[in-house]
């Protein structure tokens, strides 16, 4: 298989775990690999990706690192001549219920997982859009998209990775840089203690890295959230129903007596980008205006 011959990778936190998984995943899909990691783990799968017949090099080093950072994308450049590809994998939990959650403990989450991605992505991003050509792929969570009880802290910063994603998006899309989000269910050392054996045997990391091949490719989309578990794949969406539209002293109170339309999913779509909220309660307030100035003469 080279879906990704010859093309430049980098996946982070990838010395174990699902970041292990989507190195080699890439490397045999003919990518030369940047496998970085904080701990010796990175030369072990760099290694591995070597006997394999690929390419790899290792860089040991944290994401919220900037200067560390630079220098592994420069690395990675200075070797093969280019960045096509970044994975932002790595990540950390420090899982308590809100109420006994330490402040330091959520900032060091929003740290890992977000800052995180932004260093890493803005460190690749002027090298591929000088190239007009990039594939960003971020780690997101269906704990960020649905909640779990105990993750407040790692499902905002996943949650967050989702709005980063739809405005790299966009400011990409003239670049040919497509960016987009990876949902995983698969079983790590984040996960322990979390499933039963029967789960652990079914959630594997190597059935979720097809997904990252698949989002690093040249006939990647762009903008979508794909979940990816057990061999299953699915999409997520942010929508916008159709709603109703209320002008009147009353309003809140109709609000709530009328949630469950307001909530309605048939018809509901996906914005464009932020401005088709506004836009579209804009049209339809003028639209009730015109209505009504039609109906009274005026």
């Amino acid at each position: 298989m080279t879906m990704l011959a010859n093309r430049v990778a980098i996946v982070t936190g990838a010395g174990a775990g699902l970041g292990r998984s989507h190195a080699l995943a890439v490397a045999k899909a003919g990518a030369r690999v940047v496998v970085n990691d904080m701990t010796d783990a990175a030369d072990v799968v760099a290694a591995e990706i070597e006997r394999a017949g690929g390419e790899a090099i290792a860089v040991r080093c944290s994401v919220t690192d900037e200067a560390a950072v630079k220098h592994m994308v420069e690395t990675a450049v200075d070797r093969w001549g280019r960045i096509d590809i970044l994975v932002n994998n790595a990540g950390i939990l420090r899982d308590r219920s809100f109420g006994k959650l330490s402040l330091e403990d959520f900032r060091s989450v929003l740290e890992v997982h977000v800052m995180g991605s932004v260093i890493c992505t803005q460190a690749a991003w002027h090298h591929m859009r000088a190239a007009n050509y990039g594939r960003i792929v971020l780690t997101t969570s269906s704990s960020g998209l649905y909640g779990n009880f105990g993750q407040a802290n790692y499902s905002a910063a996943k949650m967050a990775l989702v709005g980063l994603m739809q405005t790299l998006a966009i400011e990409g899309r003239r670049h040919d840089i497509r960016v987009n989000c990876l949902a995983p269910s698969a079983a790590t050392g984040m996960t322990d203690g979390l499933y039963d054996t029967d789960m652990l045997n079914r959630l594997g990391s190597e059935r979720v890295s097809p997904a990252v091949v698949a989002l690093a490719s040249e006939n990647a989309p762009t903008r979508a959230i794909l979940l990816a578990g057990a061999g299953s794949f699915s999409a997520a969406h942010v929508t916008m129903t159709p709603g109703i539209f209320v002008d009147h002293h009353n309003a809140a109170a109709e609000i709530l007596a009328r949630f469950a339309e307001v909530s309605a999913q048939d018809g509901q779509t996906v914005p464009e980008d932020g401005t088709e909220q506004h836009r579209t309660e804009v049209f339809r307030a003028m639209a009730r205006l015109q209505s009504d100035d039609a109906q009274f003469g005026t």
